[in-house]
C-alpha cells in the first residue's frame, strides 16, 4: 500500500502512486514501475518494482549509488517492492540551487551478478540506473522528476584491434632494472635465472588485462625458425621442461601503474642443440611471445585457461646463453 489506510484518491495522486476505487482493501498502491516522492519535511521516498527492467530486477541487488550505512539501506522489501526512504541530506544526494528552486539528486543502481565458469563469464542482469531529482521549496514540496538512464553496453568481451608490447630482460629479480639496447645480447651462465618482462605500452585502461598464451625461444631473430623451445604453453610454465619457466606474480602494491598490463616470468639460462648431430648450437637465444589483451579478470589457474583469441601481437628479446 501506498499512503495511509483511508487515503483519498487525490491524495494518492498526489503521492505519485495508483488509486483503483474498487480496491476495498487496498485502493492506493504502488506503480507497476517506479514512485518517486519528495516529503515535506525532507526526505526522498522510493518504491521500486521488480518489474521496472526486463528481465526483472534482483531487488536484493538494488543499492543507492554513493549512500552507505544503515539510514541507506532499503527501508523494506518484498517479492515484488523495494522501498528507500533517506534525508535529502545524506547517502550521497548532490544539491545545487537554481534560483528559487534547492534542486537534490540520488541514484539507485543494481549490481549485476557475474557467474564465471573455466572458459568464460556471464550475466543474466539488465542494466539499471534510476535518478531521482527533487526541486523543493522552503514552504512545501514540487513535482518529482524520475528518470531511468540505461547506459551504453558495455564493450565486447574481445575486440580485435593493436596492442604495442615491449619485452624486456630484467637485471634481477626485483625488476627494478632493465638491460637497454646497446646490453644485447646478454651474456648468461647456463641455468642463470633470465627474468622476462613483457607490458602493455601507450594504454591506460585499468581494466585491460595482459595475458601472455605461447612464449617461445629460437636460435635466431626469426621467431618461426626451428628448432624452438617452448617457455610458456597457453599460459602456463612448459610441462616438458625439467627447469620450469616460473610465473612471477604482479599485485596491488607492485608500485606500477597499471599492474594488469604488466606479465614476468622467469626461465633458467640453456642452448640449443642440433637434434641429429647433438652439437651444442651456437649463437643467440631470441625469445617470443603471443599476447592477449582483454577486460575484465583474467587471473585463473593455468588448468582451466581457455584460448579464446580477441587481438594478438607478437614480444621479443634477445639474450645469449653461455657455459
Amino acid at each position: 500500500p501506498c499512503g495511509p489506510h483511508q487515503v483519498q484518491q487525490a491524495e494518492c495522486v498526489g503521492l505519485g502512486c495508483c488509486y483503483n476505487p474498487t480496491e476495498r482493501g487496498v485502493p492506493c498502491y504502488y506503480a507497476k514501475k517506479v514512485t518517486a516522492r519528495c516529503t515535506p519535511d525532507g526526505h526522498f521516498s522510493i518504491a521500486l518494482s521488480r518489474h521496472a527492467t526486463r528481465p526483472p530486477l534482483r531487488l536484493g541487488s538494488v543499492r543507492l549509488a554513493s549512500g552507505q550505512g544503515e539510514r541507506c539501506a532499503p527501508a523494506s522489501r518484498n517479492n515484488g517492492f523495494v522501498f528507500f526512504q533517506f534525508p535529502l541530506s545524506a547517502c550521497g544526494t548532490t544539491f545545487k540551487e537554481s534560483g528559487s528552486r534547492h534542486v537534490y539528486e540520488n541514484e539507485l543502481v543494481a549490481d549485476r551478478q557475474l557467474l564465471a565458469s573455466p572458459s568464460g563469464s556471464i550475466t543474466r542482469d539488465s542494466d539499471f540506473r534510476l535518478t531521482v531529482r527533487c526541486s523543493y521549496s522552503a514552504e512545501d514540496s514540487l513535482p518529482v522528476g524520475v528518470q531511468i538512464a540505461t547506459p551504453p553496453p558495455p564493450a565486447g568481451v574481445a575486440e580485435q584491434g593493436p596492442l604495442t608490447l615491449e619485452m624486456r630482460l630484467a637485471r634481477g629479480a626485483t625488476y627494478s632494472s632493465y638491460y637497454s639496447g646497446l646490453d644485447y645480447p646478454v651474456v648468461k651462465v647456463l641455468r642463470a635465472p633470465v627474468h622476462v618482462e613483457v607490458r602493455l605500452l601507450a594504454r591506460t585502461d585499468p581494466a585491460l588485462v595482459l595475458v601472455l598464451h605461447d612464449c617461445w625461444a629460437t636460435p635466431s631473430t626469426n621467431p618461426l625458425q626451428k628448432p624452438q623451445w617452448l617457455l610458456l604453453e597457453d599460459g602456463c610454465p612448459y610441462k616438458g621442461d625439467n627447469y620450469r619457466t616460473q610465473l612471477v606474480p604482479i599485485g596491488a602494491d607492485s608500485g606500477l601503474p597499471f599492474p594488469t598490463h604488466y606479465q614476468r616470468f622467469v626461465v633458467s639460462t640453456f642452448t640449443f642443440v642440433d637434434g641429429a648431430s647433438q652439437q651444442v648450437l651456437s649463437g643467440q637465444v631470441k625469445s617470443s611471445a603471443v599476447a592477449l589483451g582483454c577486460g575484465g579478470g583474467a587471473d585463473r589457474p593455468c588448468k582451466e585457461r581457455s584460448r579464446v583469441w580477441g587481438g594478438e601481437k607478437m614480444a621479443s628479446a634477445v639474450g645469449k646463453g653461455g657455459g
